[in-house]
């Protein structure tokens, strides 16, 4: 039961199943306002799922969980109106590719939520400046390189006002020159006090910017900490060859 001031998430025993394949395993968590939380772990740990579950674009097999203390896992919950709220960029982009960016910037706050298309185009303008692309606001999606439409699907979530923005690898698909310029905008929207929930596998990126990390294993929160217990002091014997085998020291100093 929701039961605390200042969380926005709460996950109470989260369990998902496909057919006769437990990914999910009972995990419990909190995510407060302005928290930004990694989440680590090996493929198949079910850390994607774990999103997809928070955006209901998975339906938990068991457990609860509560946003703004209404319980979105009950049946009756309108999930487009939720979507809104905990906006998600996945990896690779999905913009659509036969809309300008501007347009791509503009579909959703002119339908959803019933913007004017002169209010929605000044908001859009105004972030891609942010994002460094104002002169690509007439180009199509083709035409932007992966970091660029990366930047472009960030710009596309923040123009529906979310209070939470989930980040699937975010930059697993991205060249290695093309990830700095990402890295960059998160980073500065962690700054600014926006709510994220980050699966990534940047060691150096997820130090520097979290506030909390959640290691998965096997569909259960194995270890959770701060970025220096999680990457100095780690405890769980799977965190440690998780770490052995990914860490870059280089990238990793604080």
């Amino acid at each position: 039961m929701f039961n605390s001031e200042n969380v926005l998430i709460q996950v109470d025993n989260l369990q998902k199943n496909f057919k006769n394949i437990k990914v999910l395993n009972g995990i419990t968590t909190q995510i407060k306002k302005g928290e930004v939380l990694v989440i680590l772990g090996p493929s198949g740990c079910g850390k994607s799922t774990f999103l997809r579950c928070l955006n209901l674009l998975e339906e938990p097999t068991v457990g609860s969980i509560f946003f703004n203390g209404d319980e979105i896992t009950d049946i009756n919950t309108d999930i487009n109106k939720h979507r809104q709220k905990m906006m998600m960029v996945f990896q690779h982009f999905n913009l659509f590719p036969h809309l300008t960016i501007l347009e791509n910037l503009i579909a959703g706050p002119v339908k959803l939520l019933k913007k004017s298309k002169e209010e929605a185009k000044a908001k859009g303008i105004e972030l891609l400046k942010r994002v460094g692309l104002e002169d690509k606001a007439m180009a199509y999606p083709n035409q932007l390189s992966g970091g660029q439409k990366q930047r472009v699907a960030i710009c596309r979530a923040l123009a529906m006002e979310p209070e939470v923005i989930l980040f699937d690898e975010p930059t697993s698909a991205l060249d290695p020159e093309m990830v700095g310029e990402v890295l960059e905008v998160m980073k500065s929207l962690a700054n600014e006090g926006m709510t994220m929930i980050c699966v990534t596998h940047e060691m150096g990126f997820a130090r520097m910017i979290a506030n909390r990390i959640i290691f998965l294993y096997e569909g259960v929160v194995a270890e959770e900490g701060t970025p220096e217990e999680v990457f100095d002091r780690p405890k769980n014997e799977n965190l440690k060859a998780f770490l052995s085998k990914t860490l870059n020291p280089i990238l990793c100093r604080t």
